[in-house]
């Protein structure tokens, strides 16, 4: 079987912002054979890189390494820092302040990507998010997958 993948690659240093992270993955998504056809996934899509950029610069105070790729079936979303720390999602109460104004970015990437995943890379860390477009195949069953709450590496969640 063979796989035919496209993918996209650039580094974002905190001067450039994650407004030209957005602009650059709009643009890219343009060019795919659904990026006109699926806005909800096209919207998708960019508020996580929005957010993943966001995080990247704020914890790593660094660049952003963001990468594209497109496998035929899935777009994975990958942004990597210099920050070693793994993080998870924070639920709305974790720390007892439900009106926090931050701290949410990983739980809006949760709900909007089909799955995700965190792992440590050349000493900091690594987020991807797979984003499939209406009608595009799922090459994995059951559910959606995203890390534990506890513990690096992915595991299923109901």
């Amino acid at each position: 079987m063979a796989v035919k993948a496209v993918g996209w690659a650039r580094t974002f240093p905190i001067s450039r912002g994650v407004r030209a992270a957005r602009q650059w993955t709009a643009g890219h998504l343009a060019s795919l054979p659904w990026g006109g056809a699926a806005p909800d996934t096209v919207h998708s899509v960019l508020l996580s890189v929005s957010e993943l950029v966001t995080n990247a610069h704020l914890h790593a105070v660094g660049p952003a390494h963001l990468v594209l790729t497109w496998d035929g079936s899935c777009l994975h979303v990958s942004v990597a820092d210099s920050d070693p720390h793994l993080p998870s999602p924070r639920t709305a109460d974790a720390d007892g302040d439900t009106g926090a104004t931050s701290g949410r970015g990983l739980g809006i990437v949760s709900v909007l990507a089909d799955s995700w995943d965190v792992h440590a890379c050349h000493g900091g860390k690594a987020i991807t998010a797979c984003f499939r477009p209406p009608g595009a195949s799922d090459p994995h069953t059951g559910p959606r997958r995203g890390p534990p709450t506890t513990g690096p590496g992915g595991a299923r969640r109901s």
